[in-house]
């Protein structure tokens, strides 16, 4: 079930060019599901990326027509990545981002995992 709204997958993005090795990317973990590396530009001291291995344009594209065994895969990687980069004892931020206002960059689904500092509020409180 193709979700309304949002544009195809292109092969040619960044993240789809990692997965293909035609971009190196500092690896943190990879299975049959998932890639995760360390951002080249990153927000935090620590700041990952997960990626999967499938051509999901979003979360929503995801969602929608990845696997069970897919969708559980990516997930246990994302916790697995944090568990062992000793994340769990202070706490982590998972962040994604899905279209154009919320800030996506690139149109692969993808989660940020950001620690070692604390971050702070994750959006500002509404004006009152």
């Amino acid at each position: 079930m193709r979700v309304t709204g949002l544009p195809p997958y292109d092969p040619a993005n960044i993240f789809a060019r990692i997965l293909r090795g035609e971009i190196p990317a500092k690896a943190v973990h990879e299975d049959d599901f998932a890639l995760a590396f360390h951002d080249i530009n990153p927000q935090a001291p620590v700041h990952v990326l997960v990626i999967p291995k499938g051509a999901y344009v979003s979360q929503a594209d995801f969602a929608a027509n990845a696997s069970d065994a897919e969708i559980a895969g990516f997930w246990r990687a994302v916790g697995t990545v944090a568990k062992a980069l000793g994340l769990e004892e202070k706490g982590y931020r998972i962040l994604s981002n899905m279209g154009e206002d919320a800030g996506q960059e690139v149109p692969h689904f993808h989660v940020h995992i950001f620690a070692g500092r604390r971050l702070g509020r994750m959006v500002p409180a509404a004006a009152g």
